[in-house]
Order: C-alpha cells, then structure tokens, then sequence
C-alpha cells in the first residue's frame, strides 16, 4: 500500500511538471514571436540604441534554455515511464503474491490432509505389526513346543527301539534255554524209563526167588487201596500217567506267548476274571436315548460360514480365578477343519483360555491354549463327519493334568501343562472366534463354521461317569459357572434356534 501511495504521488508529480513545463513552453514561444516582431522595447526599453546585439544573446540564451527544456521533458518523461513501468511491476507482484499465498495456503492444507492420512496410516501399520509381532511369537513358541514334542518323541522312539532289541535279545536267550531244558528233560524222561525197566527186572527177581512173600506184597485184594512204595512199578506207571503228555506242553511257545501277551487264560483263570468283572460296567450301564437322538440341550447357535463378525459373547466373564476347569459342548463341524470354539483374554494376554484351530492346521487338530504360548494338540478328527459329538475338555493345575473326553470317551490325557497356574477373572469370553485383542482383532481363518449347544463351563475337574451323564442328557453336575444363559450379544449372520432334538436342526 505505501508503494502504491508513492506511485501516486510521483505520476501526479510528474503530471504537474508535464503541464508547468509545457505553460513555460508556450510562455517562451509568445515571448520569442514578439521580440521577434519588434516589442522588444517593453522588455529592454534602456538597450534602444543597439536592438540587434542585445536580441542575439537572449535568443541563444533561449535556445539553450529550450534545447535544457527538451532535455529535462525527455528525462521526465523516461522517469514517468520508468515509474509507470514499475507501478505494473509492483501491480503484477501483488497479484502474484496473492496468488503465492493462496497456493501456500492450498499447499498447508493438502499437507496436513497428507500428514493426517500418513498417521492413520502409520497407526494401521503399527497395529498390524503389533499383531504380527504377537503372532509371530505364537508361531515361534508353537514351533518351539513342536520341535520338543518332536524330540522327546524321537528320545522315546529309540528308547523303545532299544527295549525292543533287548526284548528281542532276551526272548531269544530265553528259548535258548528253553530248548536246553527241553533236552534236559527229555533225557531225565530216559533216565526215568531206564529206571522203571531196571525196578520191573528186580521185582521179577524178587518173584522168582521168593514166590510166596513177593506173593503176598503184590497181590492185593480187589477192594484193597494200595499202598505207595518205593517198589510198586503200577503206582509208578499211574503216576505217569496222570502227568500231563510232553509232547502237549511246549516250554517255548508258552512263554512266547506270555512275553506277547497273546496267551489265552485258562478257562479257571477266565472264571474268575468274569466273576470279578463289575456288572455295571459305565460302557454298558448307561441306557441310550431313545433311537439314538439327542434331545433337552438347550438354545443352538449356528454360525454358516467363516466370517469375522460370527461371534458370540458371554457376559460376566471369569468372576475368579481358575486353577481348574471343565469345558463341555455338543458340536457338529460342517467345514474341513476345527475352527475356534472359545477365546478368552485379557489385557496381559489375549491367549488366556484358548481351543481353536485354523484352516493351515492338521484336519483335526486343535490347539488347548492355557497362558500363551504354552498350549497342547488335541486329536479331534472325530469331529468332522459333520456330525453331532459331545466333546469335553477338563484341566488342573496340580501336576498340569488335562483329560479329552469325545462321546463320553477318553481319547487324550496328560500332565506337566501349566502346573501351579492360574486363570486370571475379568477378561472377555467369546464363542467362534480366536481374539487377537481384548474383544476384538478376529481373523476369518481360525473362524468356527458349524453348530454347538448345550455349553457349560465349570470350576472344577469333572468325574468320567459326569461326563457319561451329560452324554446321556442327565442334568448338569455341580459347579457350573458359565452356559448358554450367560450370552449377551450376538453378532453377524449367527442364528440363534431351539430345537427339541439335535438331529431335527438344520
């Protein structure tokens, strides 16, 4: 504004001193046109007597003073238009400084908008990187805990590789010496026969030396017992005979079978095995229902397919802490593979109380997570018939046992999982899905794709015959914590249906 201010002043500067020097022009030239005309006399009236000299120098004065006139209007003007030329420069650098500021302004603007999406950005990838972190740690502890698995396995496959050589080596020194006493036998059954022929030579010798006296010792009558004696060859041959046949008893084969365990009891043996076998034996005691249907198990939860909003949440969580626990449930698998069945987590560890299983796993293999990354592999291909199957999973932490029960049978036991530990309360407890996060951070790939009811969670290690009474559809053993009743929301396409029996649902 001041430049401007000072253009002004200058131009109309400049334009006063156009019209003053071009009223001086005029001036001059009515002045010249006079002297020249001879009115000289008004303006020099003492200088009469010599006219001619007194005009030539004023008319060169004149003339220099037109000729400094010319001059000074050129360099006015050079100024006026220098002035003109910078009042456009001036003009155009405010334009142009406007229009820098207005592109400046958009420039900010586009570059907070790109710093805000770089944050975001950078949030999503520091979220991502966490879960691959976490992820990565699980997948490391999970490699870690199979190349243990695989060589205490290895360490048992040559221990018994070397049992079974030592085994081999005694079954064979052992019918050695089978065969050793077979002979040995055999020749003390010579012996014994030589012996017999030499006691029936001298018992004849005794008869025919004395007749009467061998007479009376021998023949005996009828309804007489006889008495044993070092010299009755009948009460010999009797006792042989009521000796089982050698040819009947094979040392070698018996104790084969002994070591196989492929020898059959005697039939004394099975008598008394029977005798003490329990009547009410839990495989057979139990009565099935009705036309093998499964009925009264409350509310089923479908869940169609592998999405990551198919959850379901159970509210409160885990009032206590937990030092054992018993999961039960009636499940049918309509995909390939075992997906989560429940997730439990906590701000310390989103692996708290885990079973799930992924699409990248073994087919039927699930994974029984205590405090991630200890966790043990549970055979479950039983489950993916697509077929209804009661499955229960049982754990202590005295001396880390845990027990799988699958329609009421053991199929998986062991010990030295998570001894001393304990379940921390006050996380979030979800159905299908495995959380990454408290309550969140599902992944489509551990998703389950089936139907479970009748879910029950204890605190405590459940008996086998309460197992084979939920099997049976008896009612629910004491300690119950959390069932069905306890779901507080449900969320994408799952579907919540009441069917009397199981095998009526779709």
């Amino acid at each position: 504004m001041l430049l401007c201010c000072c253009l002004q002043m200058a131009v109309t500067w400049a334009f006063c001193l156009a019209s003053w020097m071009r009223t001086l022009d005029t001036g001059l030239r009515v002045h010249q046109d006079n002297l020249i005309s001879g009115s000289t006399k008004t303006f020099f009236p003492h200088k009469e007597g010599s006219p001619v000299r007194q005009r030539k120098p004023f008319f060169e004065r004149l003339r220099r003073l037109e000729e400094q006139f010319q001059r000074f209007q050129e360099v006015t003007l050079t100024h006026l238009q220098d002035i003109a030329n910078n009042y456009n420069v001036s003009y155009n650098v405010d334009v142009q400084f406007q229009r820098l500021t207005e592109e400046s302004r958009a420039v900010a603007l586009a570059v907070n908008r790109s710093q805000a999406a770089v944050q975001v950005d950078l949030a999503h990838l520091k979220t991502w990187m966490r879960q691959t972190k976490r992820r990565g740690r699980k997948v490391d502890a999970k490699l870690q805990a199979l190349d243990h698995a695989l060589s205490v396995k290895s360490r048992q496959q040559a221990w018994e590789g070397k049992d079974q050589i030592a085994q081999q080596d005694a079954v064979s020194h052992l019918a050695l010496d089978v065969l050793t006493l077979q002979n040995t036998l055999a020749h003390l059954a010579h012996q014994v026969r030589n012996q017999s022929t030499r006691l029936a030579a001298l018992e004849w010798q005794l008869q025919v030396a004395n007749p009467d006296t061998a007479a009376q010792g021998l023949i005996l009558a009828p309804n007489q017992p006889v008495q044993p004696g070092l010299s009755s060859p009948k009460l010999h041959r009797e006792k042989q005979a009521f000796r089982p046949p050698l040819k009947h008893r094979n040392p070698s084969q018996d104790l084969a079978a002994t070591l196989q365990g492929t020898q059959k009891p005697s039939s004394l043996n099975s008598h008394w095995a029977s005798a003490a076998a329990p009547k009410d034996s839990p495989h057979l005691a139990w009565p099935p229902q009705g036309t093998g249907e499964i009925c009264n198990t409350g509310p089923v939860f479908v869940f169609p397919n592998a999405s990551t909003e198919n959850v379901v949440f159970l509210s409160p969580g885990l009032l206590k802490g937990l030092r054992a626990l018993s999961f039960c449930s009636w499940i049918r698998m309509t995909s390939g593979y075992l997906g989560t069945l429940l997730s439990y987590a906590t701000e310390e560890n989103d692996n708290k109380l885990v079973l799930h299983g992924r699409d990248s796993l073994v087919p039927g293999s699930m994974h029984f997570v205590i405090g991630d990354p200890a966790f043990r592999e549970l055979p479950l291909q039983l489950l993916l018939d697509r077929q209804w199957h009661h499955i229960c999973v049982s754990w202590t932490s005295i001396q880390g046992r845990y027990w799988l029960y699958v329609d009421r049978k053991l199929v998986a036991t062991g010990s030295h999982f998570r001894e001393d530990y304990e379940i921390p309360p006050g996380g979030s407890l979800v159905l299908g899905q495995e959380q990454d996060s408290v309550g969140g951070s599902f992944d489509s790939a551990e998703a389950f794709v089936g139907s479970m009811s009748g879910l029950a969670i204890w605190d405590r290690v459940l008996l086998p015959r309460e197992v084979a009474n939920l099997f049976i559809g008896k009612e629910l053993p004491i300690g119950v914590i959390l069932t069905l009743a306890n779901v507080t929301s449900v969320g994408g396409f799952v579907q919540r249906t009441e069917c009397p029996c199981l095998e009526h649902c779709p």
